[in-house]
């Protein structure tokens, strides 16, 4: 895993971009290093831990053998697969039911709703992603010990650094709760031959759906890292 795929992991800019267009925030390029804006991030037992992988003389793991790099693709690719079908499912984000005649509509109420179900799709990217990393990590380990090595700085930065991603992931529906009062209230503010009743729900439903899809490749790019070291290994196809 190269230092430009890190960068990218942890800085994300196609899905900071994408929240900033829908939020109308401003998301200025950081004129930090990556190296320094990680060293902030990085408490000193976890700089400890870093240097200790870094700098152990490494070997194949014991009894690990290296897997063959089209069933790391496959298996790669049934994760990914599975994930973006949970996004993109017909009806995965379709509106809530419309509140009885007469009554308010209650845009955080029905916020709720969407908000409960993005953070499940979350979840399951955790749940789907971390057991795929760890399997590329075991195929990583059998090759060599340079190989070795980067499966043990690989497992340390996921440690390290699992409560910082959580953190700023799980602001995410927050900033989307902004774009939903904006369209709730473009909705309600329309004339009224030119309302569309509901339509706006669809906006934000693929709304939702592209920013889904944006932080999915996000947490996938340390599980892309490996997979691409696994491929730039002196070993044939099928080994």
């Amino acid at each position: 895993m190269g230092r430009g795929s890190l960068r990218t992991s942890f800085t994300g800019s196609a899905l900071v971009r994408l929240l900033a267009q829908l939020t109308d925030a401003e998301a200025p390029e950081s004129k930090q290093a990556f190296a320094e804006r990680l060293s902030q991030w990085l408490g000193w037992t976890d700089a400890i831990s870093l240097s200790a992988a870094l700098n152990t003389p490494a070997a194949p793991a014991a009894g690990a053998r290296a897997a063959p790099l089209d069933k790391a693709e496959a298996d790669v690719a049934r994760v990914r697969a599975a994930l973006t079908r949970a996004i993109t499912e017909e009806g995965a984000f379709a509106a809530p039911p419309p509140p009885a005649p007469g009554e308010p509509l209650d845009p955080k109420a029905e916020f709720a709703a969407y908000r409960r179900r993005y953070v499940a799709r979350q979840q399951a990217m955790e749940a789907g992603i971390a057991p795929l990393r760890e399997r590329l990590r075991g195929a990583l380990a059998g090759v060599s010990a340079e190989m070795a090595r980067l499966a043990a700085v690989d497992a340390v930065m996921e440690q390290v650094l699992r409560d910082r991603e959580h953190v700023l992931l799980a602001g995410v529906p927050r900033l989307l709760e902004k774009r939903f009062e904006r369209l709730c209230r473009a909705e309600a503010e329309a004339p009224a031959e030119a309302a569309s009743p509901g339509g706006w729900h669809d906006v934000f439903a693929s709304d939702l759906q592209r920013v889904l899809l944006a932080e999915l490749e996000v947490r996938l790019q340390p599980v892309e890292g490996l997979l691409d070291a696994l491929r730039a290994r002196p070993t044939s196809r099928h080994d």
